[in-house]
C-alpha cells in the first residue's frame, strides 16, 4: 500500500470504487483502505493542531499531553508512564519540567507514602485548556461541508465509535 499525505479526489474516490467489486472492480477492502488514508491524511497529515497546540504552550506535544491528562485528573506517575506508553524516568522529567513552569505539583498519596499524586495547578488547568480547545477546532475543510455531509459524518463516526 502506497500512502500519500493528500486525500484522494472524492469524484475520483467515487468513480474507481464502482461499488463492492463493482465495474470499478474495487472491493470493500479497497474502499475502506482509500478512506482510511483519507481520514488520516485529513487528521495526521494536513491537520497541524498537535504543532499548533505545542507551540502555543511553547513546549513539546509529550508534555501537552501529560498536562491534559493530568488536568482531567490527577495521577500517580507510575500510571502517567503506563497511560501515555512512556517509561518512568522520561515521565518523571517531563513532570519536573512542568512543575517548574508551574503547570502540575506533586503531593502526597492520601493512603501509600511510597507514591506522590501529581495534579495540575490553576495555570496548568488554564493552559490545558487552551491546548484542548486548539485540539478541538475541526479543521476549515470540515466545516465547510454541507449539513447534510457533517450529519452523514457524524452519524457514521458514531457508529465507528461504538464499534470500537
Amino acid at each position: 500500500m502506497t500512502t500519500t499525505n493528500a486525500p484522494r479526489d472524492s469524484a475520483a474516490s467515487a468513480a474507481d470504487a464502482g461499488g463492492a467489486g463493482g465495474a470499478g472492480g474495487a472491493t470493500a477492502a479497497d474502499t475502506a483502505e482509500r478512506v482510511w488514508d483519507n481520514l488520516r491524511s485529513l487528521v495526521l497529515g494536513r491537520n497541524e493542531r498537535r504543532k499548533e497546540a505545542a507551540e502555543a504552550l511553547g513546549m513539546s506535544f509529550f508534555r501537552v499531553k501529560v498536562l491534559r491528562r493530568v488536568a482531567a485528573a490527577p495521577a500517580r506517575l507510575s500510571e502517567l508512564a503506563a497511560e501515555l506508553s512512556s517509561d518512568r524516568p522520561y515521565t518523571t522529567l517531563v513532570v519536573d519540567d512542568l512543575a517548574k513552569r508551574g503547570l502540575v505539583e506533586r503531593r502526597p498519596h492520601p493512603t501509600d507514602g511510597r507514591c506522590k499524586i501529581v495534579s495540575a495547578t490553576a495555570a496548568g488547568h488554564a493552559a490545558a485548556d487552551r491546548a484542548n480547545a486548539i485540539l478541538g477546532t475541526p479543521p476549515a475543510s470540515l466545516r465547510a461541508l454541507p449539513a447534510e455531509d457533517l450529519a452523514a459524518l457524524d452519524r457514521i463516526a458514531a457508529a465507528l465509535a461504538a464499534a470500537e
